[in-house]
């Protein structure tokens, strides 16, 4: 369902995987820099800041990241259905406030398959959320169609 009208930030939420690419740093920095690859630097170009911060970021190594925490480089890959149940956990405990928030109306996913098998939370919500899945991490065109229609681009 595209929404007719623009959505507040606070009514969306966008929920993407990390990237294997990643900024080589010693120190850390907020995790929206820190990934290169996948839809990052095209989010990081395109969303305004209020945007911006309802991205949320599934982590391989740290579960869910919120744009804005601090990281560092590091390498893990989800590789197992295992891991991913392991990971299940973490993410659902991170992601349970947003998904619970009054104003929220619209969960815009784009992982794959494993990553997504560590967030069966975000399925859990009856209506009025609405969520929108793409398992392409790097889907620009429907990740921008699903943007544009929120009327965040």
């Amino acid at each position: 369902m595209t929404p007719t009208r623009r959505l507040d930030p606070d009514q969306g939420l966008i929920v993407v995987s990390c990237s294997r690419r990643k900024l080589v740093t010693t120190t850390p920095v907020p995790a929206l820099q820190l990934y290169r690859g996948a839809l990052m630097p095209r989010l990081r170009g395109h969303l305004a800041p209020e945007h911006r911060a309802r991205v949320r970021i599934l982590s391989a190594e740290h579960g869910v990241l919120h744009p804005d925490d601090l990281v560092g480089t590091y390498e893990r890959k989800l590789r197992t259905r295992g891991e991913a149940q392991a990971l299940q956990a973490r993410v659902s405990e991170r992601l349970t406030t947003d998904l619970r928030a009054e104003a929220l109306r619209h969960v815009l996913v784009v992982l794959e398959p494993l990553y997504l098998a560590a967030a069966t939370c975000l399925f859990d919500h009856a209506p009025p959320l609405t969520v929108t899945l793409l398992l392409n991490p790097v889907d620009w065109t429907g990740t921008s169609a699903v943007l544009s229609g929120w009327g965040w681009l």
